[in-house]
């Protein structure tokens, strides 16, 4: 259904459109009051999925008559959220959806939903790759994307393929382009390869958290007979260590580039047109490079909460990583960045605060799999406050003070630092997208079809740029598909599961279906738990907090999704994985032999609680279908 004009009318629901991520989000914020005038496309609520926030924009113009949710309310496509009163503007799609841009209407006549991402154009078909003349030149942008400006016509290009972006997607798809035979080019702004996660994400804050971790279990030693005295913490060495880390695989990756033949040119790029980028350097030089194809994995950048002072002891996950330790830090957002930044902190130390907004750490990650992680940190941390936010933070020269409201507020408190962990923001409106005819959403995100293509059929976008779940493994995937396609092969991607891992202590990892995502959408399941402390393993190592669960089709008995909690969960988590992706049912998983004793033993141990044939523990054979 397309907009249409209409007159004045009275109030009318404005209903969340779909945002492509599955089951509830949180609404972090109502950015408007009764009887606030808005203009279209002007922001009304910020929502908070597992890792981002995102607007939800007015799509035609009014009056707010009726506000019908409030911060923290947990909001799924199709809620009514506000009324406005009409002021004659282009109303919304039918369902709260705001019209597709007639370029993506001419691309994709119906819509996929990818899993937990951006809705997908319908796939193009595949051509081989062509350099040898401009085969495929402007041919798939129709008439009606954005306006962009004339492309060459020339009879080849610099490189059949140009990658914006050397982040783990960014460089697979170089690097698998490369093995293809194709001539490859890769963009980085930053100094070495990796991007956001090598660089200051996955691979730093991993590094830390094993020193976390080496000191809680080293403190935990001494219940069992073993004390080795409070450790003494060089910050500089650890830094140093963990930057050693960082800089071997940078290295390697280096000389992956260079043993491929990929050009690696340093900069910003933006599109110059459909087939043309130009790319400056920190000096300031520029340069534009032509290519027959182009993968844009331009990533995500850290949020930054509006109205905070320009101060350096507010940071965001990339400063905590620099390891300034305080005596005192408050960590803004409990969801996965965050609390993993106050895992490393808080063994270091540091007394450690945590404010969420939501009533409960992790939103998206099922309440039983929380828990485990909620009570172990409440004697750990100075303060968990839920369902409360940071009203103001004002710089002193004594440290940061910071106000709060919510059930859980305190009066004023004075950190030493303030970490802003409040999810990302895709980089998709950086690129200039618009000169080359590219379809980007509100919210910067670019909708791809199930082989990654863009509404522009030679060019492609992979990983946080194209939605949820914004994860290195979820890129890597995408950008051999991308990569693969390019050459001329028949790929598509089709992951029937995406694991999710915090990296806390103990850890939780989950992946397919999840119990809240179900009885959300009425799935029927059933549900099977191996606690772990009837693990031989979780007992000898003194942390038989966690537990294992399955969830199986009340039909078939196949695993459609599972989740752990305890040490090592985000290694665990591979084999629910597996299971979910070859469609492998309760038997398959228990009759296969699992060593002993060993964690990875409880996944088989929960499919024979399911089966009814578990001997470790006495429980009933099966437990009750849900919806």
């Amino acid at each position: 259904m397309t907009g249409a004009r209409v007159p004045a009318a009275p109030a009318f629901e404005v209903r969340l459109p779909d945002l492509g991520t599955p089951g509830e989000v949180t609404v972090l914020e109502v950015l408007v009051k009764v009887g606030d005038l808005v203009e279209q496309e002007q922001a009304l609520l910020t929502l908070e999925s597992e890792k981002a926030t995102m607007d939800v924009p007015a799509t035609t113009a009014g009056k707010v008559s009726r506000i019908l949710v409030r911060s923290g309310d947990k909001v799924a496509t199709g809620t009514p959220v506000l009324e406005l009163e009409e002021t004659g503007q282009v109303v919304a799609a039918e369902g709260g959806r705001a019209p597709m841009p007639a370029a993506t209407a001419q691309a994709s006549p119906r819509q996929r939903e990818p899993y937990g991402g951006e809705p997908y154009l319908d796939t193009v078909p595949i051509k081989p790759l062509k350099t040898d003349v401009a085969a495929e030149h402007d041919a798939a942008v129709p008439d009606s994307t954005p306006a962009a400006a004339p492309s060459p016509e020339p009879t080849s290009f610099d490189y059949e393929v140009l990658v914006i972006g050397a982040g783990p997607g960014g460089y697979t798809a170089a690097f698998r382009a490369a093995d293809l035979g194709l001539k490859v080019a890769l963009v980085e702004r930053w100094p070495t390869l990796g991007g956001v996660c090598l660089n200051v994400g996955c691979i730093p804050s991993k590094a830390l958290l094993h020193a976390a971790k080496v000191i809680e279990d080293a403190r935990a030693m001494a219940a069992h007979g073993i004390e080795f005295g409070a450790p003494t913490i060089d910050a500089a060495r650890l830094r140093d260590w963990k930057n050693k880390v960082v800089g071997r695989l940078t290295t390697g990756l280096t000389g992956l580039a260079r043993q491929r033949k990929v050009t690696v040119i340093r900069g910003v790029a933006v599109f110059a047109n459909s087939h043309a980028a130009n790319v400056t350097g920190e000096d300031g030089n520029g340069q534009r490079v032509t290519f027959a194809h182009c993968v844009i994995a331009a990533g995500s950048e850290s949020l930054r909460l509006p109205g905070l002072p320009d101060d350096p002891r507010i940071i965001d996950s990339t400063g905590a990583l620099e390891l300034d330790l305080p005596q005192r830090m408050l960590v803004v957002g409990g969801g996965i960045i965050g609390l993993e930044m106050a895992t490393v902190y808080a063994a270091l130390g540091v007394k450690v605060g945590v404010v969420e907004l939501t009533d409960g750490l992790m939103p998206g990650c099922d309440r039983d799999l929380v828990r485990p992680l909620e009570k172990r940190i409440s004697t750990r941390y100075e303060t968990v406050m839920l369902r409360t936010r940071v009203t103001g933070i004002e710089a002193l020269s004594e440290g940061l003070r910071v106000t709060f409201e919510g059930e859980k507020a305190t009066g004023p408190q004075l950190y030493d630092r303030v970490l802003i962990a409040v999810g990302r923001t895709p980089n998709g409106k950086r690129l200039q997208c618009e000169a080359a005819g590219i379809v980007v959403n509100d919210r910067g995100y670019i909708p791809v079809d199930r082989q990654q293509r863009t509404n522009v059929p030679h060019i492609f976008a992979i990983g946080d740029v194209v939605g949820q779940p914004m994860l290195a493994h979820k890129a890597t995937h995408e950008a051999k598909v991308a990569a693969e396609v390019i050459a001329g092969h028949k790929r598509f991607f089709d992951a029937r599961a995406i694991p999710s891992v915090a990296y806390t202590d103990p850890e939780v990892a989950w992946a397919g279906l999840t119990e809240t995502e179900a009885k959300a959408k009425g799935i029927a399941f059933e549900k099977a738990v191996f606690p772990w402390a009837a693990s031989g393993r979780s007992l000898a190592n003194g942390r038989d907090e966690g537990f294992t669960k399955l969830l199986f089709d009340p039909q078939t008995h196949r695993v459609i999704g599972g989740g752990i909690v305890g040490t090592s969960a985000g290694d665990l988590i591979s084999e629910v994985v597996l299971a979910i992706e070859m469609g492998a049912d309760a038997a398959d998983i228990g009759l296969t032999i699992h060593p002993h004793p060993t964690l990875s033993e409880t996944v088989a141990m929960a499919a024979e609680a399911f089966d009814g044939t578990l001997t470790d523990l006495y429980l009933p054979k099966r437990t009750t279908a849900s919806k």
